[in-house]
């Protein structure tokens, strides 16, 4: 095989309104790398939390065909994934995780020869994350205690000075990782897989990152101190003010400006090691944030264009001078468009892919709309009260599902629980969406509903089933980001 290198960057919980327009974006190595390559500023996610969005990028498909959702955590193997495909076309696949969703216990394995988690020097079934997470000594080594012994204690403890000691986060660790492997990489092509975490709660940037964007009379100890616990701020056990929604807004952008000085040291690697010109790369937000925007922290139990609008650049071969394209998107889109954009055929994906390739030379016609799911809320309204007992009435309504049509000029979310949101689109954001216009625009929301209908009739979906088990030790590790 003697394609280019494909490398898909996947910037887990950013947002396009971040990113686009790049000249008011924390990220100048995005609007680099847009500037010089190919812009979608008009990209949507088909699903607002990771495991779906991923799968869905993974599989071409939406939630409903691959199902993959808060009610089956789980990608089943029906489906062909991208990473099968370049492997069966002779590349060498490789990712690094460093969320919990996307590994092995998820399904999320298939075609890759590695699957690393991002936070283990060795990889291993047992996770020694809440040592590290531990407040003070005494916890720490209370969770030791109960970690150390389950599985290999060798393993566990080279895994437990790794978390504990190595400098830098789960980015740092990665680029460092990959500077090591395309040392030692065979010549075959790669495809390589990368999810970074670090705008996701919490939002933890180094200081040098987040003073640019603190508001006034806030300092950076105050910012880092508030509480950032997404779920238990739904169900009202605290709040926070307009200014301290505005200083956590300035540590998420602040994640994002370390981000993106991550990407600009990929960029050198694959640079130094000879592969740079030789590869497509790809930077994606799987799905978006809400920071107190429309009265949600965190990225479930809605389907706003804030969780749902993402970046999406691709740099190198041809979307080189591509500039930037307006058109409606989905990420889902990127299954056939990377088969294409590395000459790969796998007839077998390109015919289950609900994607259209966005290759240049694709003759695919543009999208007049893009849907989203959100099939099972996560976590439920009832995990919800078994970790904080009564829960307000705005939450138990949370408990449906969720689905959404966008056109260039309009919006539909529907319920199962038979509520519907409409709203004029104003641009790629949520602007212009705080009130709810359905009950003034019967007629348009009944065409949108009968749309939303037809496409949900236009193909197979997956079989529902219950929810997958998994370890105590990721257990632990989503409840800390905000899952369960």
């Amino acid at each position: 095989m003697t394609g280019p290198n494909v490398v898909l960057a996947v910037l887990d919980t950013v947002r396009g309104r971040d990113t686009v327009p790049a000249s008011s974006s924390p990220m100048p190595t995005l609007a680099h790398l847009a500037a010089s390559g190919t812009e979608f500023a008009n990209a949507f996610s088909a699903a607002p939390w990771t495991l779906p969005s991923h799968a869905s990028m993974f599989t071409g498909t939406y939630p409903s065909r691959h199902g993959a959702h808060g009610g089956h955590t789980y990608l089943g193997d029906s489906l062909r994934t991208l990473a099968a495909a370049f492997r069966d076309a002779g590349y060498e696949t490789v990712g690094v995780s460093n969320n919990t969703w996307v590994t092995a216990e998820f399904g999320f394995d298939r075609g890759f020869e590695t699957l690393r988690k991002g936070w283990q020097y060795i990889q291993s079934e047992t996770d020694l994350g809440t040592v590290t997470r531990a407040e003070h000594p005494m916890a720490k080594l209370r969770a030791a205690g109960d970690r150390l012994f389950e599985g290999n204690p060798l393993v566990n403890a080279a895994n437990l000075v790794y978390d504990e000691l190595a400098p830098g986060d789960g980015a740092k660790r990665t680029t460092a990782w990959l500077e090591s492997w395309l040392r030692r990489r065979e010549e075959s092509p790669f495809f390589l897989f990368l999810n970074f975490i670090e705008p996701h709660a919490e939002y933890r940037p180094p200081r040098e990152y987040a003073e640019p964007y603190l508001p006034s009379g806030t300092t950076y100890e105050e910012a880092m101190s508030l509480r950032q616990d997404p779920r238990a701020y739904d169900v009202g056990e605290y709040s926070l003010t307009d200014r301290e929604f505005d200083a956590l807004e300035a540590l998420y952008r602040g994640s994002l400006a370390y981000l993106d000085a991550q990407l600009a040291r990929i960029r050198e690697t694959l640079a130094a090691a000879g592969e740079w010109e030789d590869t497509v790369f790809v930077a994606v937000g799987d799905h978006g944030e809400n920071v107190g925007d429309h009265g949600f922290f965190g990225h479930q139990y809605n389907l706003r264009d804030t969780l749902l609008h993402v970046p999406l650049v691709f740099r190198g071969g041809p979307f080189d001078g591509g500039g930037r394209r307006d058109e409606l998107v989905q990420t889902l889109d990127l299954a056939p468009t990377l088969l294409d954009a590395a000459g790969v055929e796998d007839p077998e994906l390109r015919r289950q892919s609900q994607g259209r390739s966005l290759h240049p030379d694709a003759e695919a016609s543009p999208r007049r709309a893009v849907f989203a799911e959100y099939l099972a809320p996560q976590p439920s309204p009832e995990s919800l009260r078994e970790r904080f007992g009564e829960i307000p009435d705005r939450i138990r309504a949370f408990d449906r599902s969720l689905r959404a049509i966008r056109t260039r000029e309009e919006k539909y979310v529907r319920g199962s629980d038979g509520s519907e949101r409409y709203r004029r689109v104003g641009g790629a954001g949520d602007a212009s969406a705080a009130r709810n216009r359905a009950a003034e625009n019967r007629e348009r929301t009944r065409l949108l509903s009968d749309r939303l209908d037809q496409w949900l009739d236009s193909f197979e979906h997956a079989e529902a089933g219950g929810e997958v088990s998994m370890t105590d030790s990721t257990r632990e590790r989503l409840s800390d980001l905000g899952y369960l």
